[in-house]
């Protein structure tokens, strides 16, 4: 029998989601490219694999925005509207906390949501995934751009039909009721163009800054023979993910729910189950942003000490206004500037670009500065290598500009963001040269 579907509500958007099993721990299952969580159970091999994860488990499904039973959107998400999407449907089953299990394109997804919400995630698992989806020179691994481009021009063509199902399910390449399935799958989960913009937008993530920020439990299990994702994918992770276990299932399978199920399944339950709960940490993923007025010394002098001390109490308060139009959390005001912290790399962006755009219209001007890394967090303080970098970037800032670290950059993709190289830059007292960015 199929779940119950309900919806609930990310922002003003409705996401699907379906709840299946009592157990006392929660696992969330975060799909990959394209999903619809009622086709799902028309398989049976699908079906079986989902029951069994909620045989020891209360089993959480959603379809991400843009695909299968939620709103259609007409902006690719990004990771960070796809955590705000997990968020929601915890908070609509009443979930505090939960592991989540994320296949392919869901799993550097869960990577994220690891590293900046470790009081929600009891860990992680990584099924056949990935830190970045396309090669690079230091990343030699993946797909190169005209593989990609074969591969979009190839969706254009083919959607709706059996596609892709060589690299991704050789096991049953043959079967004609699978092939049935899938092609009726992809045509309910989303539309040629819409999966064209996704798989463009997947091409662009990269969540390999922030794997040494992870301090949540973390499983990374993968085929060995997967011709979607190779298997040097998972390895590459598990050596930057502090303590995470990697298990190499001998299958040619991309989807886990077909040879080598068996393992994958007892993997999981085995990490669910019988885990070590994790040493309770502040540390967590974050977006920092460092505000500063620019010539405030010389503004004082022009205006005078009551002139000055009016306008500068104008400038915070607008600057509180977009902080919580945008969630940011202020943990310091230094007395020309904020410092704010925020969940999501983009959130954080387009309120620095607020921020910018409010204050200016008041005759003050700002250099802003971002970085997204890992940070010690208790109360109302803030430290960390993290913290000192975004403020050396937005030292380096020009007048009226945003500079970010290209961590933030590659977090962002999809979100319609643009940028320009800022160029390499040594920043005072961290090691190592640093690609820069500012926000066009």
């Amino acid at each position: 029998m199929t779940p119950e579907t309900r919806y609930t509500h990310c922002g003003a958007i409705n996401i699907a989601y379906q709840v299946i099993g009592d157990g006392p721990r929660d696992l969330v299952l975060v799909p990959g490219w394209v999903s619809n969580i009622d086709v799902f159970w028309e398989e049976p091999r699908l079906a079986r694999f989902l029951r069994r994860l909620a045989s020891f488990a209360r089993l959480i499904l959603f379809d991400k925005r843009g695909t299968g039973l939620s709103d259609r959107v007409t902006d690719t998400p990004t990771l960070e509207d796809r955590m705000q999407d997990v968020r929601a449907v915890m908070d609509a089953v009443g979930s505090s906390s939960a592991t989540l299990v994320g296949y392919s394109e869901g799993g550097p997804m869960c990577a994220l949501f690891g590293a900046t919400y470790p009081e929600k995630a009891n860990g992680i698992v990584m099924i056949g995934s990935y830190p970045r989806r396309t090669r690079l020179d230091d990343f030699p691994f993946g797909p190169d751009r005209r593989e990609i481009e074969d591969f979009i021009a190839a969706i254009e063509d083919k959607w709706g039909t059996p596609f892709a199902l060589e690299e991704r399910a050789p096991s049953v390449l043959h079967d004609e009721n699978f092939r049935q399935w899938w092609a009726r799958l992809l045509r309910l989960s989303t539309s040629p163009a819409a999966a064209v913009a996704l798989t463009r937008a997947n091409m662009q993530i990269d969540v390999r800054d922030i794997l040494p920020s992870i301090r949540v439990p973390a499983l990374l299990i993968h085929a060995t023979g997967d011709q979607t994702c190779p298997v040097d994918f998972s390895r590459y992770m598990a050596e930057k993910i502090p303590g995470a276990k990697l298990v190499e299932i001998d299958s040619r399978d991309h989807l886990p729910w077909l040879e080598g199920s068996d393992e994958i399944l007892s993997a999981i339950e085995e990490f669910v189950t019988g885990g070590k709960p994790a040493a309770k940490s502040h540390r967590k993923l974050c977006t920092i942003l460092f505000t500063d007025i620019v010539d405030s010394t010389r503004m004082l002098a022009e205006k005078g000490d009551q002139r000055w001390g009016d306008l500068l109490e104008a400038h915070n308060a607008a600057v509180r206004q977009e902080l919580s139009d945008f969630e940011g959390r202020e943990m310091n005001t230094t007395g020309d500037g904020f410092v704010a912290v925020f969940d999501g790399p983009a959130r954080a962006v387009q309120c620095a670009d607020s921020i910018r755009d409010a204050v200016r219209r008041m005759g003050i001007d700002l250099r802003l500065g971002l970085h997204s890394g890992e940070c010690e967090v208790q109360d109302d303080a803030l430290s960390g290598l993290a913290f000192h970098i975004a403020s050396r970037i937005s030292d380096l800032a020009p007048p009226r500009q945003i500079v970010v670290s290209r961590t933030v950059k590659d977090l962002v993709a999809g979100s319609g963001l643009t940028f320009e190289d800022f160029g390499l830059h040594r920043l005072k007292g961290v090691p190592d040269e640093w690609r820069l960015y500012r926000v066009t």
